[in-house]
C-alpha cells in the first residue's frame, strides 16, 4: 500500500471502499485469515515501519526524554 497525500475527494472514494469492505465482510473474512496464519502482514509492516526515517527520529527524540522511559508510555516489546 503505497502512502500519499490524497485529495478530499480521494480520502472519501477510500473510506467508502473501506466502508464497503466492512459492511460485506470482507475485511472480517480477511482480518481472521491473516490472524490464523500468525499475521504475517502485520509483522512485515511492522518491520518496515521500524526503519522509517521518523520512526528514527522519534527514537532519538524519546531518548532525550527521560520522563518517558520511566512511565513505559511506549512498551517495545508489545507495539
Amino acid at each position: 500500500m503505497k502512502h500519499s497525500i490524497c485529495t478530499n475527494a480521494e480520502s472519501k472514494a477510500a473510506m467508502k471502499r473501506a466502508l464497503k469492505r466492512i459492511q460485506t465482510g470482507e475485511y472480517a473474512k480477511s482480518f481472521i485469515l491473516e490472524n490464523r496464519a500468525g499475521a504475517p502482514t502485520l509483522l512485515a509492516r511492522r518491520r518496515l515501519m521500524v526503519e522509517h526515517p521518523i520512526e528514527q527520529v522519534g527514537e532519538k527524540l524519546r531518548a532525550m526524554m527521560p520522563w518517558i522511559k520511566a512511565n513505559r508510555l511506549v512498551d517495545r516489546s508489545k507495539n
